[in-house]
């Protein structure tokens, strides 16, 4: 692999002017045709199979009308004006005449009901909500359409009337970024300009990464009119792309200009460069998009279009990193080159040409191994303990922030109907074709479910159309998210005998089926992506202890992630400095997508620092002089590359929205953990203790597995031949 992309990169560095203006052709036809076509997000967030999911099919079956697929809703919640209820004639007048104004929107307004045609005013007539239904489904509904709510819902605001908006259709709209995400790109470059010393070689890898990502955001806009794509799949595509993308140019980026220091051409440094770096970013790369592949383990169809759409991300990174930035360097020329440094940076950053790299953490963490280890692994273990009282579900409108008026109709609705309003429960009882009577067995039934604890009300059976089949609604005391609503499910499930088979359904019995099926999947998906990742080291770097270490600093890393996010988002500790409206339970999506994700990341770091290990140890022999040399030459790399994942990640953790946040959130503390506390402090220290032994390997094993160059070994015994032959050319020539 190492030769064919040092033939690339030659190849790329002579025909620099067609890459570059080739790339941009791509990334022009791409925007076209997403302009032309659109997007089409799905936000189906399902198992199916699962229990809620059948009794939903049988619903659908039995109850005709609930066949036709109903639009989307808008639930306009009022609070009546202090000494007054919303039941009075001044009230309702004014009620009225913003339905009506609402109403004229009649091209997509089916039908508009009033709080006292529904009869759900609160006990006190102090709150109630009208409704209204659209023709189109609720991610169809226009702005147009919203905006004619907005404005004429002022009519109630000005009259005194607390208005807010609740139902299906979305107000406060998903960012994925912004100006947040613009903070994280800042904060990059300064790390970049740093590392560089340069303005101009700092930029470069911004500009590379931001092209990779928008090809590879315009190739998954095009690719939901064909495959159903959830709408969160962006941010994650675009999280990814972005960080690993500034990433890989920076690996190229460096080599380029170590070999510039060499004295080599720039033609020589890049194609160099592009058969070392590119081979690690190369396998970096296809490591991350394995772990992201490997979501379709999980059976769950969003999770396998999430997984898909983050390697589509991570592919684009590759190739630009390969073939785009080796055009840029090429046509760039010496002003990248390691003597180009901006004096001002070198002063801030008190270097200059004559001084060496420092390798001060390195020889302090290999003077004190045992310390530094024991210390690295207590403090991860102890981050990991939150971690086994997790509790999955997903993000409401009651998680989202008080400026919404999602959240302040949410709340009001809990204070007109108590909590267990928003996790209303859907039984259908299934009566045995031996039952006589089978409304008398729904009614008993309906009877012991009312004895459930925690169960507010219960609903008579109403018979489907078969006349065996029977639905009942109930409604808990508590909210969806709590405990206690997750009981009265399983309890409801437990009560069926032979006479009646209860199923559950409604969103609330299906976000805890997803969520619990998601938890099993976590179980089944580590497991592969452990055992994977063990082997995948085995053949790297030919050892048995270095792939074992690396993996269980995985699993550290890991469990300290989710942990912390346990600790942070679920038992509320810090959430006005982290920005969460108010504690919830963990998304349940989140900790696969943190696997998936981490895995790439964390092995990505593992091989840019143990392959130059590797490399000082076949040398050398010696394994101490090989964890300095790795460390030397490696740390300030993985240190850059990490702190730049982190910036990325931290800026889409500031944003809003409690999807994107909390994945942004997970993934910067995932990378602070597994970059500087595992491969920076646990991994040399480890490796020092381990001495020669950690490169032990079998001889019988080493013969079968095959050789992978990924330190580019082969393409620096190369330029030495010819180094030599060139030598040799010249004495012959004197």
């Amino acid at each position: 692999m190492a030769k064919a992309l040092y033939k690339l990169g030659y190849w790329v560095a002579g025909h620099k002017i067609k890459i570059i203006s080739g790339t941009i052709a791509i990334l022009i036809a791409l925007g076209v045709l997403a302009v032309n076509i659109g997007m089409s997000f799905s936000d189906k967030m399902s198992i199916p199979n699962t229990e809620s999911a059948d009794a939903g099919e049988l619903l659908q079956k039995e109850f005709p009308s609930s066949k036709e697929k109903s639009g989307g809703q808008v639930q306009l919640v009022f609070k009546a004006p202090k000494g007054e209820t919303l039941d009075s004639q001044k009230v309702n007048k004014v009620i009225e005449e913003t339905l009506n104004e609402i109403k004229k929107d009649d091209r997509a307004v089916t039908s508009i009901a009033t709080p006292v045609q529904l009869g759900n005013l609160s006990e006190n007539k102090k709150i109630g909500y009208a409704t209204v239904t659209y023709k189109v489904a609720a991610d169809k509904v226009t702005d147009s359409s919203k905006k004619i709510v907005k404005k004429n819902i002022k009519i109630t605001h000005d009259a005194g009337i607390q208005t807010e908006l609740a139902g299906t259709v979305a107000f406060s709209k998903t960012e994925a970024g912004g100006s947040a995400e613009g903070i994280g790109i800042i904060i990059a470059f300064i790390i970049l300009a740093v590392t560089f010393t340069s303005f101009l070689a700092a930029g470069m890898p911004i500009l590379t990464s931001i092209i990779g990502l928008a090809i590879g955001l315009l190739t998954v806009v095009i690719g939901t009119n064909f495959i159903d794509i959830p709408s969160v799949s962006l941010s994650v595509a675009s999280m990814l792309g972005l960080a690993v993308g500034i990433d890989y140019a920076l690996f190229i980026i460096v080599r380029f200009r170590q070999q510039l220091k060499e004295n080599y051409s720039i033609r020589e440094s890049i194609a160099i460069a592009t058969g070392t770096a590119g081979s690690a970013v190369v396998f970096a790369g296809i490591t991350v998009i394995i772990g992201l592949l490997g979501l379709s383990i999980t059976e769950v169809p969003f999770l396998t279009a999430m997984g898909y759409t983050g390697a589509v991300s991570v592919l684009v990174a590759v190739f630009i990193a390969v073939i785009v930035v080796p055009a840029v360097l090429a046509l760039m020329g010496h002003k990248m080159g390691p003597y180009k440094s901006n004096r001002l940076l070198s002063k801030i950053t008190g270097r200059n040409k004559k001084q060496t790299s420092s390798n001060k953490w390195g020889e302090f963490v290999v003077k004190r191994p045992v310390l530094v280890a024991i210390l690295g692994i207590v403090l991860l273990v102890v981050m990991s303990v939150p971690f086994f009282h997790m509790q999955l579900g997903l993000p409401d409108n009651g998680t989202k922030s008080v400026e919404t008026t999602e959240r302040r109709g949410y709340d009001l609705l809990s204070e007109a109907y108590g909590p267990g309003y928003h996790s209303s429960l859907v039984v259908v009882a299934k009566t045995d074709n031996s039952v006589k009577n089978a409304q008398k067995a729904a009614t008993e039934i309906a009877e012991e479910i009312k004895d459930i604890s925690n169960v507010k009300t219960v609903t008579p059976a109403i018979p489907g159309s078969s006349g065996k089949l029977f639905m009942i609604s109930v409604t808990p005391k508590t909210g969806p998210s709590d405990l206690k609503t997750k009981d009265i499910v399983h309890n409801i499930r437990d009560k069926s005998n032979k006479e009646v088979e209860l199923l559950v359904t409604g969103q609330t019995a299906a976000d805890i089926d997803l969520s619990e099926g998601l938890l099993q999947a976590l179980v089944k998906f580590a497991i592969i992506i452990v055992g994977f990742a063990f082997l995948l080291l085995v053949i790297v770097f030919r050892s048995l202890l270095v792939p074992l270490k690396a993996v269980l600093g995985f699993v550290l890393s890991l469990g300290a992630t989710l942990g912390f996010v346990v600790f942070v988002v679920q038992d509320g500790h810090f959430l006005d400095f982290f920005g969460f409206p108010n504690s919830s339970p963990i998304l349940n999506f989140l900790p696969v997508i943190v696997v998936a994700i981490l895995f790439g990341l964390a092995m990505d770091y593992e091989v840019f620092l143990v392959s130059r290990m590797r490399e000082e140890y076949i040398h050398t022999g010696d394994a101490r002089k090989a964890v300095l040399a790795g460390m030397k030459s490696s740390g300030n790399v993985v240190t850059a590359a990490g702190l730049i994942m982190i910036s990325v990640f931290t800026g889409f953790m500031l944003t809003p929205d409690p999807m994107v946040k909390i994945m942004g959130m997970a993934l910067t503390f995932g990378v602070l953990f597994d970059a500087f506390i595992v491969r920076l402090a646990i991994v040399p220290a480890v490796m020092t203790l381990l001495g020669k032994s950690a490169w032990y390997l079998p001889r019988w094993m080493d013969k079968i597995l095959p050789n992978i160059d990924i330190e580019g070994e082969s393409i620096m015994k190369m330029m030495k031949r010819k180094e030599k032959e060139k030598e040799r050319k010249r004495k012959l020539s004197i």
